[in-house]
């Protein structure tokens, strides 16, 4: 037995750029190099957005400049400026802040005095400027220390605060920004703050109705009924039913999007179940009642209590200073005025009323198929491989469960490999058995009675909605070929169909693996195109060695480790409103067609490598 000394000389203690850097997790979840909307580079930008929406919350400013030049991050609001006297503090000293002045900021998103010194730790350029009153206050900082402390001076700018940074690579590795979820999160913000008015690198983000801007935005296709939007003192709500499966919900606290829900999520969907019930006077399963709901919350919360500084879930159970609770609170008002509005609209409440009939004949339709089908997962479950599961979880409270990924992949030898390379805490591996079920134009039925369906929903821990969802990175793990495109297609066919939530929520990813390896006697390259090959072997020299991967099984252990670790490349799926999930399914999924055989063929850049191979050798 080892014996492991513990002296004083253990004891150590970190600064706070030290600690932030030893330990981002804590402050900003995962790093990750932007490929996914929870990844360190967005958290960092929303951190230095939330300061900016309090002052408007707070009455002072009515816009918020934003902009990304390569990596190069600016915000700049128009409120009422950090005081001048304390703007080294306020980014650079912990436990430095306005916000815990409850009277300077109430209902406010930053409470603790961390999130922007995160930012500042993690940057290898951080500067702020801040203008009161004609005068300006300039500091500039490289990894949290300051580089430059410029004395105070008079300007003729408008009062607020700019804040310009840039994420270190040593951090965050080849990074880069997704403008899309950079959309999604401004326009979060002004859904939540009618008036506001954030430009961002040209584009005005606006909205004048809240809650039903955003459904709106995120809808593909109108609801069965009218959106429901109701309005009250700390309160909003909008919602709809769809044809989709599962239910989708944004919900919110202090304007501050909490991805993994909370209290106030927990109750909004008890009080919608209890309100129905009681408006229909009958005990509908609160399944039929929620199934294909799409829906939308904010609360205003004093002091609220978030479990992570990353704030995605929230842990309050009272309001404020009154002490009255989220759960009565909001029972209160959804009972009050989504009854109300029922009896006042007859024809929303009769289409309201079909929908969950109808949800309730499905569901009994494929009750007894789904409970062989559970029993028959339990027991397959505890003699096969199919799954080689991960010790951290997305469910569960681990700093690491950001990072939880499960990779998909068909086949005995690449499945070997990925097991073989893993990160055991992190990353699980779901074997396919050949090509999975064309599922489109099928009932959810299907998923209970098609084994491979039914196991890998199990694995996914997704039968009852996506907020018990296991792992938070969804990794289609295939070979570059047809037949490998072919089994991505029928993975997202599935997804779309059944759970769509996990396309929308940005759970779902492509496995980029290399095509090529070249390499001589000191140096190794691997290549993802036909042109990162062109380039390496000019780089290394002549007559180097060139291996064609041609599927995953190909790749040893010792080699795959490289793609699935801290270099791994992932290709986010992705989906804007404009995209129909019937259109695309129709299109990929339908009739076979000339038109989706040539798209087919224009898209596979690895068949195209080969084509150009062959023709070289002759």
């Amino acid at each position: 037995m080892t014996v492991v000394g513990y002296s004083e000389e253990h004891i150590k203690t970190l600064d706070w750029r030290e600690h932030i850097r030893l330990r981002p997790g804590m402050y900003i979840g995962k790093l990750g190099d932007g490929s996914s909307q929870d990844d360190g580079i967005y958290v960092m930008l929303k951190e230095v957005m939330d300061n900016a929406v309090d002052e408007y919350m707070m009455g002072f400013g009515k816009k918020i400049d934003v902009s990304i030049n390569g990596r190069e991050v600016r915000v700049r609001d128009y409120g009422r400026g950090v005081p001048l006297g304390k703007v080294l503090d306020a980014v650079s000293r912990m436990n430095t802040g306005a916000k815990y002045d409850s009277k300077a900021f109430k209902k406010s998103v930053g409470l603790n005095g961390v999130g922007v010194k995160a930012v500042n730790a993690l940057s290898s350029k951080f500067i702020i400027r801040s203008i009161r009153d004609g005068q300006i206050k300039v500091v500039e900082f490289e990894l949290g220390v300051t580089s430059q402390d410029h004395p105070q001076k008079a300007t003729t700018e408008e009062n607020g605060v700019e804040v310009i940074f840039e994420p270190d690579e040593v951090m965050f590795g080849n990074y880069f920004y997704i403008s899309e979820y950079v959309d999604s999160m401004l326009k979060n913000y002004v859904y939540l703050n009618s008036g506001l008015v954030i430009n961002f690198n040209g584009n005005k983000f606006f909205s004048r109705n809240g809650l039903a801007d955003l459904l709106n935005e995120n809808m593909n296709k109108e609801g069965l009924y009218p959106l429901i939007h109701l309005r009250g003192e700390d309160i909003e709500v909008a919602f709809t039913h769809g044809i989709q499966y599962g239910e989708d919900y944004y919900s919110f606290v202090n304007g501050q999007n909490t991805t993994q829900g909370g209290t106030h999520l927990i109750a909004f969907r008890e009080a919608i179940v209890k309100t129905i019930r009681d408006f229909y006077k009958k005990d509908y399963d609160a399944a039929d009642i929620r199934s294909s709901i799409i829906a939308a919350i904010s609360i205003k919360v004093e002091e609220p209590i978030f479990e992570s500084q990353t704030k995605t879930k929230l842990g309050s159970k009272d309001m404020g200073p009154e002490g009255q609770s989220v759960r009565t609170f909001i029972t209160d008002f959804i009972k009050k005025q989504l009854d109300d509005y029922l009896h006042k609209n007859s024809e929303t409440a009769g289409i309201l009323l079909k929908k969950i009939q109808d949800s309730e004949k499905e569901r009994k339709a494929i009750s007894s198929i789904q409970k062989l089908a559970r029993d028959k997962a339990k027991k397959v479950s505890l003699h096969n491989k199919k799954l080689r599961d991960c010790r951290i979880h997305y469910n569960s409270n681990d700093t690491n469960r950001l990072d939880s990924t499960i990779f998909i992949t068909e086949g005995d030898s690449a499945s070997g490999s990925i097991t073989k390379s893993r990160n055991v805490e992190t990353q699980a591996v779901f074997s396919l058995r050949g090509k999975p079920l064309n599922s489109f134009g099928l009932t959810k039925k299907i998923v209970y009675e098609n084994e491979e369906f039914n196991l890998l929903q199990a694995a996914l821990n997704i039968e009852d909605g996506i907020e018990n969802l296991r792992y938070n990175n969804v990794v289609m793990a295939t070979d570059a070929d047809v037949d490998g495109m072919h089994i991505r297609l029928l993975l997202l066919t599935f997804f779309l169909q059944f759970f769509p939530d996990l396309v929308k929520k940005g759970h779902i990813y492509i496995l980029q693996t290399p095509l090529f390896r070249v390499r001589n006697k000191k140096e190794t390259r691997y290549c993802y195109s036909q042109d990162e090959k062109t380039k390496a072997i000019k780089a290394l020299g002549p007559d180097p060695e060139i291996t064609r991967f041609k599927g995953l099984g190909e790749i040893s252990p010792d080699e795959f480790i490289h793609f699935i670790g801290k270099d791994m490349r992932l290709e986010p799926v992705r989906m804007k409103k404009e995209d129909t999930i019937n259109e695309y399914l129709e299109f990929y999924m339908g009739k076979n067609t000339l038109e989706r055989q040539e798209f087919i063929i224009g898209n596979l850049r690895v068949e195209e490598d080969i084509i150009e191979e062959e023709q070289v050798k002759k």
